[in-house]
């Protein structure tokens, strides 16, 4: 079979423009609203995506209630509330291994595996930021490269739990009164650096046998964790040339730790401002970035770059003295991103907010459906996608406009799906549903 897209939707309350909730059109209560997230569910299961997408961070960040809405519901919950109103397409959660225990989020996932009857997904993020820590019994951010030490043995348990029960454990025999077989159970018996799990999972083997792994990181110990770890990878990349250095960085990454580099997915996010005609969907671009408040704007982006706000003044380009990402420890490659952005185009602040409000660091494109895909076909084709993390500005109409004027383009072209040939994520990702193995064989 030829080479074809894969597409996942993220979805974020009205919108990933920061100023979306302004809009007349828009619901500023969006955020905690059940139907709004199933209309979207039912979407982009109508434009057969493979998969939708919950971020998340335990933590209301500083600053944010002013500039956009910051309720979120929990995403595992609202992901088994999308899963009643779907059939097919996949449900991504994010959950953070900082601030989690390994036997009760492989149980929250492997439930909703089962519920969802083999769609779930976990997005696995280690979450920068020390009033998240703060949150949690702790006075500082733990060190970067300890989150990924932690996060890598929290998924080496979490696999070993999914794992504990055979496949075949649930005899179901009523004629003998046996329900199941102990023999066929493996627990877990981990004794590790950070973590300390006896038992079993009390959650039979899920459809998937276990849910799709899903890595954002684009740091160094991000990309290694990716190559080791991830079935998807969500990336944010601004031009061609830095998405292909990472997708070759990644695959070879992939394939130096003995994986086919073809069981792991690149999506780059894309932010797609979609109008009939170019300058309507320029317009609906300039119209979010005036609706910004960028004495708002101005201190968080202080925040992420270690600065005082009175350090950045808008009309003015960034200041040359930074710090070196060596010297980050929260989100060490979305610094550098943003960093790279401003110097490289040399924006001053004021623009720079008016593109990190647009996608927070992901490419953002305003244009007509065929041009939008245009840009999916151009670096899917070029060695720099193997699909896209599709983040409308503005919900639901971005997804509607995508669902029903883009995704026919890709699939005239024969680079999209016209119908679901799986039930499960993993089936749409086109990996294989992984054997399961006994504890033994991760030591």
């Amino acid at each position: 079979m030829s080479r074809t897209l894969h597409l996942n939707a993220f979805l974020m309350e009205a919108g990933h423009h920061e100023a979306a909730w302004r809009l007349p059109e828009s619901d500023p209560y969006a955020a905690t609203s059940v139907a709004h997230f199933q209309h979207l569910a039912r979407v982009a299961e109508r434009g057969k995506l493979d998969s939708l997408f919950l971020a998340d961070s335990p933590v209301l960040w500083h600053g944010r209630i002013g500039r956009r809405p910051a309720a979120t519901l929990e995403p595992t919950v609202l992901l088994t509330a999308l899963a009643g109103v779907t059939n097919h397409i996949g449900l991504i959660a994010t959950a953070s291994t900082t601030y989690n225990e390994p036997y009760n989020l492989a149980r929250r996932f492997g439930s909703l595996d089962h519920i969802s009857g083999g769609r779930a997904g976990w997005n696995i993020v280690t979450t920068a930021g020390l009033d998240a820590a703060r949150n949690f019994n702790l006075d500082d951010l733990p060190a970067h490269r300890q989150r990924y030490a932690r996060a890598a043995e929290f998924v080496d348990v979490a696999i070993k739990l999914w794992d504990s029960w055979d496949d075949d454990a649930i005899l179901a025999d009523k004629e003998s009164g046996a329900w199941g077989d102990d023999d066929r159970i493996h627990p877990a018996a981990h004794v590790g650096e950070f973590y300390r799990v006896a038992g079993a999972l009390d959650v039979s083997r899920s459809p998937q046998g276990r849910p799709l792994l899903v890595q954002a990181g684009s740091s160094e110990d991000g990309k290694d964790f990716a190559a080791r770890y991830a079935e998807a990878v969500f990336t944010a990349q601004q031009t061609l040339a830095d998405a292909q250095a990472f997708y070759a960085d990644l695959k070879a990454r992939a394939a130096a730790t003995g994986r086919d580099p073809g069981t792991i997915k690149i999506l780059p996010g894309i932010v797609p401002a979609i109008g009939a005609t170019e300058a309507e969907a320029l317009a609906l671009e300039e119209e979010l970035d005036r609706l910004i408040r960028p004495e708002y704007a101005k201190r968080q982006l202080a925040e992420t770059l270690r600065l005082s706000p009175d350090d950045l003044h808008l009309d003015r380009e960034l200041p040359a003295d930074l710090p070196d990402e060596d010297e980050i420890e929260g989100a060490k490659s979305r610094y550098t991103l943003i960093v790279t952005l401003a110097r490289r185009e040399r924006l001053t602040v004021r623009q720079l907010i008016g593109r990190l409000g647009g996608g927070r660091g992901h490419r953002t494109f305003a244009g007509t459906p065929e041009q939008v895909a245009d840009a999916i076909e151009h670096w899917f084709n070029a060695g720099a996608a193997d699909g896209f993390n599709i983040m409308p500005p503005v919900l639901p109409r971005g997804l509607e406009d995508f669902v029903d004027h883009v995704v026919p383009i890709l699939q005239r072209r024969g680079l999209f799906r016209t119908e679901y040939t799986g039930r499960t994520l993993r089936e749409h990702y086109g990996l294989a549903r992984p054997a399961g193995q006994l504890v033994g064989a991760y030591r």
